[in-house]
């Protein structure tokens, strides 16, 4: 960026993303390694066929029919959601970066607790917004007492809160976010793009929205739905903040072919959601594994692991991916993060992970 008039906030900044060098088995972006069904594939080449017919047209600005079907998915969990409190983006960053235009900006500030997902302080900066770093404990959880005073003292405008947490995969209790959410006059946005994956017994902040206009949840079609490459991300908030977010949005921000894709896919909702098991089974065996290696591991409620005790994760890391197993380097010192794959990737994981302890120590 030499030369260029960029702001200052970006200077020495690197952007996000991991690192994509070939590998047999990549482990290290948290994508759903199933295929998607062949009903649904089929299915796909309909409706997209379908919407191909009017791509002269704008699609509909508003996505009513999406937001209808996300609602009503919503809603399956025992909490009611209408469409009104709904909104749908270019995947889940979309949706944090609107939130951020619309409540954060110049002379705004936004807390977070990190380790936590590092686009958060990239879209608060990018939209003009202060970050500040309120911190975890050594055991990557937050501590209520300390998050709720440091509010009070910051009077933050938005607060990210990460559940369940990425890199670390802990889940966020939800009397920490309802303390919160009292602390502050500002938003509170409750990022739960691994939500599917929690644990039994590890409810939503969705049961949380009724009778809290400033409380967001923010979830995304790329993870347990296997939609990756689809790019839809969703919120659900009071319906005051849904249409306080069409002041930011780009017009026809949604084409067409992705909508169309997207209620496609939420028709098949049990067949793409049928792969949560088979993954948390192998998230489960890969965190049983550590103590046998002489490694530890955080507590995870999403689909992937940080597991570490080592002394120099970057050649651990390295020796990993000499054995064609690709996992992520978060930079957290002593700790590395693997995605849970399919059986068979968690057993060539494993399998070099125990040579890579052997070899560096």
């Amino acid at each position: 960026m030499t030369g260029l008039p960029v702001r200052p906030e970006f200077e020495g900044r690197s952007p996000y993303g991991a690192p994509q060098v070939p590998a047999a088995h990549r482990l290290n972006t948290n994508e759903n390694p199933y295929p998607l069904p062949d009903a649904l594939l089929a299915d796909l080449g309909a409706a997209l066929g379908a919407a191909a017919l009017d791509l002269n047209r704008y699609p509909d600005r508003d996505a009513v029919a999406l937001r209808t079907d996300l609602a009503a998915f919503l809603s399956r969990s025992g909490t009611a959601v209408t469409p009104a409190q709904v909104w749908a983006a270019n995947g889940s960053n979309e949706i944090l970066q609107q939130l951020s235009q619309l409540f954060a900006g110049a002379g705004r500030t936004a807390l977070g607790f990190t380790p936590s997902y590092s686009m958060h302080p990239l879209i608060t900066a990018a939209t003009g917004g202060t970050f500040v770093d309120g911190h975890r404990r050594a055991d990557f959880t937050i501590d209520p007492e300390a998050a709720v005073a440091q509010v009070r003292e910051l009077r933050p405008d938005v607060v990210f809160v990460t559940s369940p947490n990425n890199p670390t995969g802990t889940a966020v209790d939800l009397a920490t976010v309802t303390a919160l959410y009292e602390a502050t006059e500002g938003v509170v946005v409750v990022d739960e793009a691994y939500a599917e994956f929690a644990r039994p017994g590890t409810p939503s902040a969705l049961t949380l929205l009724a009778g809290r206009p400033r409380l967001v949840v923010s979830r995304t079609m790329s993870k347990a739905f296997g939609m990756a490459g689809l790019r839809l991300g969703y919120l659900a908030a009071d319906p005051a903040v849904v249409d306080a977010l069409q002041l930011v949005r780009l017009p026809y921000h949604l084409s067409s072919l992705t909508q169309a894709a997207a209620r496609t896919a939420l028709a098949h909702t049990e067949a793409l959601l049928a792969t949560v098991d088979a993954v948390t089974h192998e998230r489960d065996r890969i965190v049983a594994a550590m103590p046998g290696l002489g490694l530890t591991s955080v507590p995870s409620d999403a689909n992937f692991v940080l597991f570490g005790g080592f002394a120099d994760a970057p050649a651990v890391w390295q020796a990993l991916l000499d054995r064609g197993v690709l996992v992520r380097d978060v930079g957290l010192p002593g700790w590395l993060r693997v995605t849970a794959g399919t059986p068979a990737e968690t057993d060539a994981f494993l399998t070099a992970l125990g040579e890579a302890v052997d070899q560096v120590g």
